[in-house]
């Protein structure tokens, strides 16, 4: 079978692993320097629109300084309500969820704190009850002592 009957894609398998890397480096070569042009060109254009723009900008940045600082602290504002807003919906499904029995993703510390403040009512209120006789107690004895 002579050189010139074979197709094209049997003839690269058989070709030598040189020649085949020389083939690829030549590929990369040809599409880096393509890709190399075409950064180069943007950054011509890039550095042309900023030269022409310039004067622009320093005639109107009296106006568009302040104008960029509103729309920038308008833009802070509405994402910041709307990050309020998806709290508050998450916070209220989250309570609706727990009230509802379906035990969401804390509930758990939720209960036990409940249990804790519950707890420390419940020392305080007998504390207060103690102390409440030992300010009863004193004031009879002393309502005595002077009294004598």
């Amino acid at each position: 079978m002579s050189d010139q009957s074979k197709p094209m894609t049997q003839k690269l398998h058989e070709s030598t692993p040189a020649s085949r890397q020389a083939l690829r480096l030549l590929a990369a070569a040809a599409i880096g320097a393509g890709l190399l042009f075409l950064s180069g060109l943007t950054l011509t254009g890039t550095v042309m629109s900023l030269f022409i723009a310039t004067p622009v900008l320093v005639l109107f940045s009296p106006v568009l300084i302040p104008a960029g600082i509103l729309t920038l602290l308008a833009s802070a504002g509405f994402l910041f309500s709307g990050g309020c807003c998806v709290a508050a919906l998450m916070a209220l499904s989250w309570m609706y969820n727990y009230l509802a029995g379906k035990h969401p993703m804390g509930a758990d510390q939720v209960d036990y704190a409940r249990m804790r403040i519950g707890d420390k009512a419940r020392d305080m209120r007998e504390r207060a009850r103690e102390y409440g006789q030992y300010v009863q107690h004193k004031a009879h004895e002393a309502t005595q002592t002077h009294g004598s």
